[in-house]
């Protein structure tokens, strides 16, 4: 079972390429970069609200551009995989979504992983034109057209949604056929989307989210697929590190706070603690 993590990368927050130096010393695998382009300023100055309702901390309004984070973590590194955590498809035009990750890839010598994830701030997507009631399927034909421009010398597409004649567009990724897409979520249907154009599952950990797993691989091995299961949110306790890795588990990512270094640094050293009482080391 590998390890990473995840992060909020802030402008006031340990930078990038400071933090995937960190990462990658330390021998985790992976780093990857949550996204939101802007968080709408909500009515009668209240505190805007995560999906449960909760005070949504400032963190996210001052994300830098995931892309260009994980060109900064890896261009500061050489083993390290960066990517998104996730990458709010819908609020992107797939033609140059499709450039933006080909290029990072490329770039990275192939160390990029696309998150993806339609979001739940209705009011974001609806300053980027889209409709939250169409959301998944949305994501679903933009995930199907990039697949097309990074596996084709002369890509076409034509949906309900997303509509080119054939073009040509390179780089192509470095990862063939394309980088690893995991897919993010924990609804109902997330195994459909996971199953149909994903390469793994990327849930955040919580009640009930292990016990589906054995669902998700009887599914893959009934389709002739093979899929893997990222965590994100795992917390520093041994306990629960052991019950990722029985359930087959791919790799355990903590969430680390947009803070300053010594703070980071706190949080690493507790997750790897419980990483190696997990292990009995």
């Amino acid at each position: 079972m590998n390890t990473g993590f995840g992060y909020f990368a802030t402008h006031d927050a340990v930078r990038p390429d400071t933090l995937a130096r960190l990462v990658e010393q330390r021998g985790h695998e992976a780093l990857l970069f949550t996204e939101h382009t802007h968080i709408p300023v909500p009515p009668g100055g209240e505190p805007p609200k995560d999906a449960r309702g909760g005070e949504l901390p400032r963190r996210y309004w001052h994300t830098y551009d995931p892309f260009v984070a994980s060109m900064a973590a890896g261009a500061a590194t050489t083993r390290l995989r960066v990517g998104t955590g996730i990458c709010l498809v819908p609020e992107h035009e797939p033609i140059g979504l499709a450039k933006t990750v080909a290029s990072v890839d490329d770039l990275t010598g192939g160390r990029f992983e696309f998150g993806i994830g339609a979001g739940w701030n209705r009011e974001e997507m609806r300053n980027h034109g889209t409709d939250p009631a169409r959301r998944f399927a949305l994501m679903r034909e933009r995930v199907q057209a990039m697949r097309e421009i990074w596996t084709r010398d002369e890509a076409e597409f034509h949906g309900e949604f997303v509509s080119f004649d054939p073009i040509w567009s390179w780089p192509k990724p470095a990862q063939r056929p394309h980088p690893p897409i995991l897919v993010g979520g924990v609804g109902p249907r997330v195994f459909d989307r996971v199953l149909e154009y994903g390469d793994a599952w990327l849930p955040n950990y919580g009640p009930g989210v292990l016990e589906r797993i054995p669902e998700l691989f009887r599914r893959a091995e009934e389709a002739g697929r093979r899929v893997e299961v990222v965590m994100l949110a795992v917390p520093a306790d041994p306990a629960a590190l052991e019950r990722c890795e029985a359930a087959g588990v791919s790799r355990v990512m903590a969430w680390l706070p947009s803070a300053g270094y010594d703070r980071v640094q706190r949080e690493m050293d507790a997750f790897e603690t419980a990483l190696a009482d997990a292990h009995g080391e």
